[in-house]
């Protein structure tokens, strides 16, 4: 039977009935394909019973079956509850939602339902269940936990109920009693999340170390909560404040988040040719612009890329990235990052490598291959024996571009992976533990004890544990285990600013920063924090705690964050840090304008010019930023930055911003500018007529002089190409009928280079003469190329001159 079942997935369905009717001749024939057949394209699609006997690991690891068909089918996440099971959410009604009918669907697979659905149970009854799993193998011991779900696509526990994302939300189901039934309709926490792509709803429910739950959100869907829009990103939410915000914004189709040990998020991404993103608060990141539109801050000016990998392997789909933390694996795989290849058919580790404030990652090894295009790993998950656990989709096609075709949905399995010699899990339910046993198990070398642990703690928030926990922070010689300590101290309800401000000179950074951070979450500091905040941006010697101090100047008020702003700023060991530039300028972006003479009399100055980063880094932004505002205040701003720069480099510099900034609202500026700026550029230009930007801005000012300037220097057939090509392009973009017969005159000249008679007669766009369409019509007749082309152009864009 498993030479006839080999026989029908190599040929297809059509060979079933071949094999039924000529079965001799078929295990012939299959034999022989077989012999002749390289092994990368042999049989594929392995039953569960043998297919991790076809997996490659490495020495010293053994890989295991789980859990399989028909128990398990489509695992799209997994996750171990505080008792040591394993629930899965089992994603049948993928990949159209249940109930609904499409109104409209671009080419990005981005749809339009007729209507938004109610929750469940009220709601459209889809085909998704999340299940427990108890026992391994053939036939692990199953009972669903909730069923009826419409594209339910991440899992989490705590405060005595389970989390469950199902877009457009994020429910609550509450069991009190711990009996794996809900004890009652579940509470709708957030509502908006984007539906649009089943591919890339919001996913990833993940508890940080701070007490919030994280989650990521994909490309081709947008999420409206709470007056907050977004595509990609990072997201976050606290189960007892209910505070909802957008943790970072950007990042390609992410399935899957994680926290290393010092508490970076780091998550996953599907961008060929690297592995993840690291996430920092506030901070924006690249993101298929062209498909998903631009950031939603307009004057970030900036972003950050995917960690900059070596050594690529395997597909181009990450997904359940998780940093290893476990006790079981070898020493040599602690910290590394393990992530399925979805594409690859494989399970990767990757090295870390410190960059500045942030990472640079290399391929390091396989942990899994699976040896069969059909394993298509959905998530990756630490276990609390410390191996780790993958979901396999399992299915023969690894894209699905067409919602409407049909697919195999009856697959499923999920995989340990062990080091040899790994014993199960033997710990109980940790929640029947003490509180006194849970901080103790904040020394485990196992992170999965750790953060079950963490978390019980904040359900709890016992106070007995706040003397014991700061005890640990302050006293204990282990660096590790006092961030623990700070975390759990935090989520228990224990930290205040006393603590705070104590922390904030702790010997190890990783406390250093996320005391920071943690009093940033509260969007403010007291003055005396506030003044401790600006010694340390002056004095913190580890540019990890200078990035957090960035990400929280953001959150904090401008009379707190200014000063800040300004010491980190003078460091000019951070110029060319990957992170701090950005994130500085987004921090002083939130205060450029509300607060813009307390901004100016700080970088409007020489000290400031004197200072590489501001240099450098931000005020170029700052006066690209008032430029944009298109406000009498904002051009007041311009005209003192212009002013105060003190070479003729930064000068020119200056203006190059300006300009940038007046192309940010549309272009021409005569009449969004104030008089001042105006009389300010023009008698600049008339006093310097040769230097290029000036010239630049005046056409943007509508100053014909200068348009008549610029017409003469591009007709002068002694400055190079590229230049009269460039002053071309200005009249194109900021010309007027003034100039037309000038361009009409040059782009006639047969001894110009076509290259400049072509750009020329574009030039000639914004003039609508009728004299001009009469001219560009007899010039059909002799011009050719692309100076024939660029005519046709033009009168072809206009009704009068296409018809004629």
């Amino acid at each position: 039977m498993l030479l006839v079942d080999r026989a029908n997935r190599l040929a297809g369905r059509h060979a079933s009935h071949f094999v039924r009717v000529y079965p001799g001749l078929a295990f012939f024939i299959l034999a022989l394909v077989i012999a002749i057949t390289p092994l990368s394209v042999q049989p594929q699609g392995f039953p569960p019973q043998i297919a991790a006997g076809k997996m490659t690991v490495p020495d010293g690891f053994v890989v295991s079956l789980v859990a399989s068909e028909p128990q398990v089918r489509q695992p799209v996440a997994i996750e171990f509850d505080d008792r040591g099971r394993l629930w899965v959410i089992q994603y049948l009604q993928y990949p159209n939602p249940a109930g609904l009918k499409r109104v409209k669907v671009d080419r990005y697979s981005r749809t339009v339902y007729d209507r938004y659905p109610d929750p469940p149970p009220k709601g459209p009854k889809g085909a998704d269940r999340i299940t427990i799993l108890e026992g391994t193998g053939a036939s692990p011991r199953t009972k669903d936990f909730v069923s009826d779900l419409n594209l339910a696509s991440g899992i989490a526990f705590g405060h005595a109920g389970v989390f469950v994302l199902q877009s457009p939300y994020l429910l609550f189901y509450p069991d009190r009693d711990s009996d794996d039934v809900p004890d009652g309709d579940p509470d709708v926490l957030l509502s908006g999340f984007g539906m649009e792509d089943a591919h890339s709803v919001a996913n990833s429910l993940t508890w940080g170390p701070d007490g919030w739950l994280y989650g990521c959100q994909g490309s081709t869907v947008t999420a409206r909560i709470r007056g907050i829009e977004f595509q990609q990103g990072v997201w976050r939410y606290h189960p007892i404040t209910h505070k909802f915000e957008l943790f970072c914004e950007g990042g390609g189709n992410s399935w899957g988040l994680d926290f290393d040990q010092f508490g970076n998020l780091l998550y996953s991404t599907n961008f060929g040719g690297f592995v993840m993103l690291h996430g920092v608060q506030g901070a924006y990141y690249w993101k298929q612009f062209g498909k998903h539109g631009e950031l939603h801050n307009p004057y970030a000016y900036g972003w950050f890329d995917h960690v900059t990998h070596r050594d690529f392997r395997g597909g181009h789909v990450t997904v359940g990235g998780i940093v290893y933390q476990g006790d079981s694996f070898p020493e040599r795989f602690r910290g590394k990052y393990i992530a399925a290849d979805l594409l690859g058919h494989s399970v990767y580790w990757h090295d870390l490598h410190a960059n500045g404030s942030t990472f640079r990652s290399s391929f390091g090894g396989e942990l899994l291959r699976a040896n069969d295009t059909w394993f298509a790993p959905s998530d990756v998950t630490l276990g609390p024996d410390g191996a780790v656990y993958v979901a396999d989709w399992h299915d023969q096609r690894t894209a699905h571009p067409d919602p409407d075709a049909e697919w195999d949905r009856s697959n499923g399995r999920i995989y340990r992976i062990a080091a040899n010699g790994t014993k199960p899990y033997s710990g109980g339910d940790l929640r029947k533990k003490s509180s006194r046993e849970l901080v103790g198990l904040l020394s485990s070398r196992n992170d999965w004890l750790v953060r079950k642990a963490r978390r019980i703690l904040a359900d709890r928030r016992d106070p007995e544990m706040i003397l014991p926990l700061r005890t640990l922070l302050f006293e204990s010689p282990d660096e590790q285990l006092a961030l623990q300590a700070l975390w759990a101290l935090y989520v228990s309800g224990g930290f205040n600013d006393a603590g705070a401000a104590k922390a904030l000179t702790h010997r190890f950074w990783a406390v250093r920063s996320w005391a920071v951070r943690l009093l940033g979450d509260e969007n403010r500091v007291t003055p005396k924090i506030a003044t401790q905040l600006a010694d340390m941006a002056e004095r913190e010697p580890d540019v990890r705690v200078r990035c957090q101090l960035a990400c929280t100047l953001k959150r904090l008020s401008a009379a707190d964050a200014l000063p800040i702003i300004e010491r980190l700023a003078k460091r000019s060991e951070d110029k060319n840090d990957p992170f701090l530039p950005n994130l500085l300028w987004w921090a002083l972006e939130r205060h450029a304008v509300p607060e813009c003479d307390r901004v100016l009399d700080t970088f409007a100055s020489p000290a400031a010019w004197a200072a590489p980063m501001v240099r450098e880094h931000l005020l170029g932004r700052l006066i690209r930023r008032y430029a944009a505002d298109g406000s009498d205040v904002g051009d007041a701003a311009c005209l003192r930055l212009v002013i105060s720069a003190p070479t003729d480099e930064t000068y020119d510099a200056m203006l190059r911003s300006l300009n940038a900034g007046w192309q940010d609202r549309g272009g021409r500026s005569s009449a969004k500018t104030s008089p001042e700026l105006v009389h300010f550029l023009t008698r600049q230009w008339r006093n310097d007529t040769d230097r290029a930007i000036l010239l630049e801005l005046s056409l943007r000012l509508g100053h014909e002089p200068a348009e008549f300037a610029a017409l003469a220097r591009a007709r002068n057939d002694n400055l190079p190409v590229n230049t009269r090509l460039e002053l071309l392009g200005l009249l194109r973009e900021l010309g007027t009928t003034a100039s037309a017969p000038g361009l009409l005159h040059l782009a006639a000249k047969d001894n110009e280079p076509a290259r400049i008679r072509a750009a020329a007669v574009k030039a000639l766009q914004a003039s609508d003469n009728p004299d001009i369409r009469r001219a560009l019509l007899l010039g059909l007749a002799s011009w050719g190329g692309n100076v024939r082309t660029a005519a046709l152009e033009i009168l072809l864009s206009r009704p009068a001159s296409a018809l004629a």
